[in-house]
């Protein structure tokens, strides 16, 4: 999904990486640093459904993909559970997390080796694909089509590079995110829309657009930490692990994402 150009915000992350940071107070299991003591803070940048949606009547004020796997670990962990909005820029920069504002980043978050820089992963929990989504009857059935066609993709996203390098011939206009890019296939201003497949999917159910063709590029979505905050990981990670022993991973994905309804 979301990866974008990080020079314009790494200066403004390592000055505060030293000077924030949680209160690391007795009430957090095995002196994990948190934000709030007893508290596991999550940020992303709402909606980007399926992965993190408003919902008032959810406890945090948000549902997902992302929110339900962390509040899930969350609990077992013996920890309450905020949620909160946040751009994008500063959860992959580091900035989100290093000045405090949460303790982990969840946002449909591709790990890279550039993002591994300035952050924590926890492991993977998901693998995504690209996807091509175009009006139902258009000429478009394959990238191979996309000649002299104009694509919507998300500025800084995995989507666009996959789009740079594979789309030759296409004329390539970026858009924030998905919701704007949505309104713009709708309007006929682009002719297909390229980005993760299961953001795509919902774009679908009225009959009037379809995907028309997906591209496995080897993504693995992560949750992110500031530098320094290993036991945060380490803790989560085995939470996540017993989830996915236990059957409850596999429960929640398939309510996000089981095409068997």
């Amino acid at each position: 999904m979301k990866i974008r150009t990080l020079a314009s915000l790494t200066a403004a992350s390592a000055l505060l990486l030293t000077a924030c940071g949680g209160s690391g107070g007795g009430d957090n299991p095995d002196g994990i640093d948190l934000v709030q003591d007893g508290t596991l803070t999550v940020c992303g940048e709402a909606p980007y459904e399926p992965f993190e949606m408003e919902d008032k009547n959810a406890p945090s004020g948000y549902t997902g993909f992302d929110v339900e796997l962390t509040e899930q670990v969350a609990k077992k962990m013996g920890l309450k559970y905020v949620y909160k909005d946040t751009a994008f820029d500063s959860l992959q920069s580091g900035l989100a997390l290093n000045s405090g504002e949460c303790d982990l980043g969840a946002s449909a978050m591709t790990i890279t080796e550039d993002r591994k820089k300035n952050l924590l992963f926890t492991d993977g929990y998901y693998d995504s694909k690209q996807s091509l989504l175009v009006a139902e009857g258009s000429d478009i059935k394959t990238k191979d089509d996309l000649k002299g066609k104009t694509v919507g993709i998300q500025t800084g996203s995995t989507g666009e590079i996959y789009a740079k390098e594979n789309l030759d011939g296409a004329e390539l206009k970026s858009f924030p995110g998905d919701a704007e890019l949505w309104q713009a296939i709708q309007a006929g201003q682009v002719d297909a829309v390229l980005q993760d497949l299961p953001v795509n999917i919902p774009h679908t159910k009225d009959g009037k657009f379809a995907i028309v063709e997906e591209y496995d590029t080897g993504e693995q979505y992560g949750f992110a930490a500031k530098k320094g905050n290993d036991k945060l990981i380490e803790e989560f990670n085995k939470e996540l692990k017993a989830m996915r022993e236990d059957g409850s991973y596999d429960k929640l994905y398939d309510k996000y994402f089981s095409t068997d309804k």
